[in-house]
């Protein structure tokens, strides 16, 4: 983790104007208990409004289709001592059958600027749950981010990439 931790702090800041659209993500390996658990479960990535509101979790239905996902149905404590089976066959196949019942009903969190390890950056605070998602720049088209939650010290670590939407 103190690698991506390093990686992330000597990224400069983005405003949340910068982030509206649409942005395809992956984890970047750290070690945390999340890392390849969102990629096995069909994780897209994330989408943010104008009104600095956001589709938090936004995963592939299909092959043309989103859909947000409502981060308030899910146990924090329980994914992360289960986090293994989130990397399993079975989890990717009983997920992709329950995504409509946790489809979100609209945006589940908010973009604003908040200060992380000393910097003032970009961040998106979920409605529902104790996380805070924080941004750094690392290109035109893409982004860090370091995902921190309130009952757990370690930090899962993500990339963003920019997406033209159609």
């Amino acid at each position: 983790m103190q690698n991506a931790l390093g990686e992330f702090q000597s990224l400069p800041p983005i405003e949340p104007r910068e982030m509206i659209g649409l942005w395809t993500g992956r984890t970047f390996p750290s070690g945390h208990p999340f890392d390849g658990v969102l990629e096995n479960l069909g994780w897209f990535g994330k989408r943010f409004t104008p009104d600095m509101r956001a589709d938090a979790l936004l995963f592939r239905f299909d092959e043309r289709r989103l859909i947000p996902i409502d981060p308030a149905r899910i146990t924090l404590r329980l994914a992360l001592r289960f986090h293994k089976v989130g990397r399993t066959r079975a989890a990717k196949n009983l997920f992709s059958y329950l995504q409509r019942g946790f489809r979100a009903k609209g945006p589940v969190a908010s973009l604003k600027t908040m200060s992380f390890q000393g910097v003032a950056s970009a961040a998106m605070v979920y409605d529902d749950q104790p996380i805070v998602d924080h941004f750094r720049r690392v290109g035109d088209r893409k982004i860090m981010g370091a995902m921190t939650i309130q009952v757990d010290d370690r930090i899962y670590f993500f990339e963003l990439e920019r997406v033209d939407e159609p």
